[in-house]
């Protein structure tokens, strides 16, 4: 079993879809990327610990690679817009990749530059990429919220 951490937005769409892929053992909602121990819910929404809502993946390397899960998130949100996605808007919100090994960082770094030459987008690529410190794990009722809701929306 190998991690995988990822933001793109509002992380109750985000936990879904991963959970949804063939090889992922577990998807849990998060927080990454700041400098408060144990943030709550309401001090990422301040904007004033620096975390990003995220999602950490668990998932078997010989059933869906990391590269898979990488085509993955940039399908799942836009990568070229900073702090925000969809309706969303704030650091917390922010494209990211928090990578645990520097084979993950070469991988994500590789996949983000074949995207920018892509041409499917017309502005840069703003994706933090950056080592995964503490996956801070969200509060119960964020966990599997989407299927709790049995909603299709991260509007909140």
């Amino acid at each position: 079993m190998e991690y995988a951490i990822f933001g793109a937005g509002c992380f109750w769409g985000v936990e879904e879809s991963f959970r949804q892929m063939p090889g992922v053992l577990e998807a849990e909602a998060g927080y990454s990327g700041g400098s408060t121990e144990h943030p709550s819910y309401r001090e990422v929404c301040s904007n004033t610990t620096g975390h990003a809502e995220t999602v950490r993946v668990a998932f078997d390397p010989e059933r869906v690679t990391y590269d898979q899960l990488l085509d993955a998130f940039w399908s799942m949100h836009d990568p070229t817009t900073p702090d925000r996605q969809g309706p969303d808007a704030g650091t917390q919100y922010r494209s990211a990749v928090f990578t645990y090994s520097p084979e993950q960082e070469r991988a994500a770094r590789a996949s983000r530059d074949r995207l920018a030459a892509s041409g499917r987008y017309t502005r840069p690529i703003v994706t933090e990429i950056a080592p995964a410190g503490t996956f801070w794990r969200a509060e119960e009722y964020h966990q599997r919220y989407l299927e709790k809701q049995g909603a299709r929306s991260c509007r909140r």
